[in-house]
């Protein structure tokens, strides 16, 4: 009996250089869905952001929405909404407005807000912002069950608070909490039994803690009465593949350096070295990324897989490394190459290929005495004249005078 099917997707920020048009790019972004879309992919989750430059999209809603009329199958999540920055009926009414139109296929990504600049604009604390979300979570969760809500907080009131439509997914929409080093998503995740969303799964935090991430979701679910499944659980990372590894590092010397700006001179992560060694090779020793073959994107995973436990879905984290038709390659050899191993696709195949390959000599009998048996009828009937020679020494009968003279 096949097992379960690991899914796999993209995690879309998305990383756009200043150098290139911005309507174009974002342009881009959904053609990426739409190509992960015929290939197989699961799901795509759309950032929020409100600054800095790189990351465009201020409305995952919105770009779903769009998506969805462009797609057939792979589902849609915000990744993240920053909760301190709507008020939960407000959010929560969109979300569930977005469940309906893409007929369940929306996901909803929850998170504190990554940016500080973000923050900053609206008068909001970051030193507040997790406690924010955990108070907009607690209202989140049964508004989107359909349930009425009656709340106060210092920055948000709800008074016999409902949605006017009850969800299209039942019991709500799949929520799922981001996370990375700390135990902030975890935590809330645990606490109303939802997915966890391990956004740095392979910068040499996310990866080390893991593990005890999902030990706190455990222990926290346990303790409330929740339940957490590992099927939810989503791990990302960046990965280029091409078909060499030579090729690979070839193409993505195209926008490398850029993203590495980026986070280097604004998100201020440690990704690079400084001392100006190869960023890619840094990048492949420390784990963060894969920069080569399919197998390569195997073996992280497998590395991934043994760390963690077991995870349900590994979403590639959409960077811009490579120009568009080269990324594109790239997520079509994870469809081709990578998929099958994980999804156990081609199972059933391997085992036909042996059987078949095993009773070869049985088969391939029965076969020649089906043909040797009509080949003799034919020499009764009309005799040798249209009979290759070959078939008739097979047949160990040679030439022989046909039986009509």
């Amino acid at each position: 009996m096949a097992g379960k099917k690991m899914r796999f997707g993209a995690f879309i920020a998305p990383f756009h250089p200043l150098s290139e048009n911005p309507t174009l790019a974002i342009e881009r972004d959904l053609e990426l869905v739409q190509w992960m879309d015929k290939l197989g992919y699961d799901e795509a989750w759309i950032g929020e952001h409100h600054s800095a430059g790189y990351e465009l999209i201020a409305s995952p809603e919105v770009f779903i929405a769009t998506a969805a009329e462009r797609t057939k199958h792979i589902r849609l999540g915000t990744g993240v909404s920053s909760l301190p920055y709507h008020h939960p009926l407000m959010l929560a009414d969109r979300i569930n407005q977005l469940d309906h139109i893409t007929r369940g296929r929306v996901m909803f990504g929850v998170g504190p807000g990554a940016l500080p600049s973000d923050a900053f604009m609206m008068g909001i604390e970051v030193a507040k912002q997790r406690d924010m979300m955990d108070e907009a979570l607690d209202v989140l969760v049964p508004l989107l069950r359909g349930e009425t809500v009656t709340a106060k907080t210092s920055w948000f009131e709800l008074n016999e608070a409902r949605l006017q439509m009850t969800p299209y997914s039942r019991p709500s929409v799949e929520i799922s909490v981001a996370s990375q080093v700390s135990p902030t998503g975890a935590t809330a995740a645990g606490r109303h039994g939802l997915g966890l969303l391990s956004i740095g799964a392979t910068s040499a935090g996310g990866f080390n803690a893991l593990s005890t991430n999902w030990a706190i979701a455990e222990d926290n679910a346990k303790d409330c009465g929740k339940a957490v499944d590992r099927d939810q659980w989503r791990l990302v990372g960046p990965v280029h593949i091409a078909e060499t590894r030579e090729k690979a590092r070839e193409n993505v010397r195209f926008g490398l350096e850029k993203w590495l700006y980026y986070f280097r001179e604004v998100a201020a992560l440690p990704l690079a070295p400084s001392d100006g060694s190869d960023p890619v090779d840094a990048l492949i020793a420390s784990g963060m990324a894969v920069v080569g073959t399919p197998d390569d994107a195997i073996a992280q995973i497998e590395r991934l897989q043994s760390q963690s436990g077991g995870f349900g879905a590994f979403l590639q984290m959409a960077h811009n490394w490579a120009d568009f038709e080269q990324t594109k390659r790239s997520y079509e050899l994870m469809a081709r190459y990578v998929f099958p191993k994980f999804q156990e696709l081609n199972v059933n195949r391997e085992a036909s290929l042996e059987w078949a390959s095993t009773n070869r000599p049985t088969f391939m009998g029965q076969a020649m005495m089906a043909v040797g048996t009509r080949v003799a009828q034919h020499i009764e009937k009309k005799g040798t004249e249209n009979i290759r020679p070959e078939i008739l020494e097979a047949m160990g009968l040679g030439k022989k005078p046909d039986a009509a003279q």
